[in-house]
Formats: C-alpha cells, structure tokens, sequence
C-alpha cells in the first residue's frame, strides 16, 4: 500500500524485537497471537505505519513496520536459501543499477534479492528473474502481484543454465508483455543487447556465461553468486574464455563477512574532588555526597552470536565495449 494509513488487507511487518518479527497480512476479523498477547487486526485498521500497538490487556505491545526489501528479506518464507542484506547492497551497488535499468536474475528462489532490485530500478525498469522450478516460480509470481511488483518483476519459468536465457524483445512501456522467443543463433546486431545487469545464482553458473554475454550491453556488469570456491574458479575459466568478458580486465571476487556491533552508554561514577591539603577518601567510605558523576561515555561492542559466517563468493565482471 502507498497510503501512510495501514488498511485491510495491507501486509505489514509485526516487530516484536530486532530478533524477533513476522509479516501479517491484515484482516480486521481476525487476531494475532505472540508471547506479548493477543492483538486484534481491527486495532491496527487507520493506524500509521510504525505506530506502537497495545494487546488486548494493554500490557503487552509491539510496533507495526511497513515492509521494506531489507525487513522482507528476515521474514519471508524460505523456499530456498537467500541473500541477506550485507551482500545484497554490494550486488545492487556493484551492478550499477538505476532507475530505468534492465536486469536479468537467475534463480528466483525465494525472492530475497529480487525485491531489492525492483527497488532500484523503479519506475521504469523492468527486472526479469528466472527459475526452473515450476513451483518456486509461480509462488514467486504470485507474491510479487500481491506486493504490487508485477510492473516491474516478470517472472519466467526456465533452465538457464540448460537453455541460456531467452531472446527477450522489450516494449517502451512496462506494461506492455513481453515477446518471449529462443536464440536463433549467434548474432552481432546492436538489438540484442538489452540488459544492463545480469546476475546468476546456480549451481553451474558457468554454463549460463555465454548466454548472458549475448544479453548484455557493452558496459554492462554480471555478477555470479556461488557459496563454494571451486564454482568461482570454473566461473572465472568461462568467463577468461568468453572474448566480451576477458577484454574487459575486470574480474574480481570478493567475500563479504557483517559483524555487528551495539552501542552502549554507561555512567562512569568518580570520587569528588579533594578538598585542599586532603588525600583522596577511602573507595569504602565513598559515600552519595562523595561521588561525583562524570559524562555519559559510549562504547561500541560486537554483538554475541550475531555474527553471521560465511555465505558466499560474489564475482563481477563488465562487458567490455569492444570485443
């Protein structure tokens, strides 16, 4: 919803803490229980987004969140495993994505990183994600209508790595459909370069290189995300042997690790001042009268058992503009 009012049927994100939240579709004849009661959706109707809402007892309360890619990503039903929002805004700012791009995803899944690059490329982009399972695909098509994305996200059911990514001849207007037609060989026309970003979650990334070369523009940037290092160095031996890519010089692979820290304030309490020509008191006979309080002092500690391992390898490489 783009109203600032949460209505019925609006998604919304129930934050109970920054460990604990859910994503509730509202329904004003139904209620939502957690450990901090039982909360009527009647309540929330014409509340604004982020407001705090009480239970039914008034004692316990949680805040309603409008959801953002970033909140959907931590409580969106996991089809398969996803990317978080550390190496999320790497890929979104190492693609060079902006308003009007066209990007081509392989390997939907879950949809995690495909709300973020709606995001960027709105409003007249277009993002076309691919996947090969049946299932996963109309899942994600039909979570995409109901977060109102369809403008923007065109889901397509295929094996990329098989069958490469199709010929996609794209309209002016993003509410057009797309013609949807196979590669009818290999072609030097200026029309088949259309997508400004490609980005590739398989299992065989490499397989899926001389199709995507096809598909970029001249200046355009793949990136290949793949959890074990053996998949990075055939990605890269493809991507060497493919003449857009190695002219280009641009290949690198980085890891990214997020650890979290928390802010904390303490108050470090002293003894007063002494008076003169006496000594300092005892710490044991420090008394309210004798301690003086100092500035609040701020330290920043890692969080415990926040700190999330190793998730994968991104690779990036442009397309260079003369092959």
């Amino acid at each position: 919803s783009s109203s600032s009012l949460i209505r019925d049927g609006d998604l919304v994100v129930v934050y109970q803490g920054h460990d604990r939240m859910n994503a509730v579709r509202v329904d004003s004849k139904k209620s939502t229980q957690n450990r901090y009661g039982c909360f009527d959706h009647k309540d929330w109707v014409g509340k604004p987004f982020g407001s705090l809402v009480h239970d039914r007892k008034g004692k316990g309360f949680v805040h309603l969140l409008r959801p953002t890619p970033e909140l959907w990503t931590l409580v969106l039903p996991h089809r398969t495993q996803i990317l978080y929002a550390a190496d999320i805004g790497i890929v979104v700012t190492l693609l060079q994505l902006r308003p009007g791009s066209v990007v081509l995803e392989s390997g939907t899944g879950s949809g995690s990183l495909t709300h973020s690059l709606a995001r960027a490329v709105v409003p007249h982009g277009r993002v076309h994600t691919f996947e090969f399972h049946e299932s996963r695909a109309e899942l994600a098509a039909k979570e995409f209508d109901e977060h109102g994305l369809t403008k923007v996200v065109k889901v397509h059911q295929r094996d990329v790595e098989a069958s490469g990514f199709p010929k996609i001849l794209l309209s002016k207007s993003v509410e057009g459909e797309d013609e949807v037609a196979e590669w009818q060989g290999a072609s030097d026309g200026a029309e088949d370069y259309f997508a400004d970003a490609v980005f590739l979650d398989l299992p065989r990334p490499w397989r899926a290189i001389p199709s995507a070369a096809k598909c970029l523009k001249p200046g355009g940037v793949l990136c290949s995300f793949s959890p074990c290092i053996e998949q990075v160095q055939k990605t890269c031996e493809e991507a060497a042997a493919t003449p857009c890519f190695a002219s280009s010089g641009s290949a690198r692979t980085m890891e990214i690790l997020l650890r979290p820290y928390e802010v904390k304030q303490e108050r470090i309490v002293t003894p007063a001042e002494p008076e003169a020509g006496g000594g300092l008191p005892d710490p044991e006979d420090w008394n309210q009268s004798s301690r003086k309080e100092e500035n609040v002092k701020t330290r920043l500690l890692p969080v415990p058992g926040e700190i999330r391992g190793h998730t994968g390898y991104l690779t990036f490489v442009h397309k260079a503009f003369v092959n």
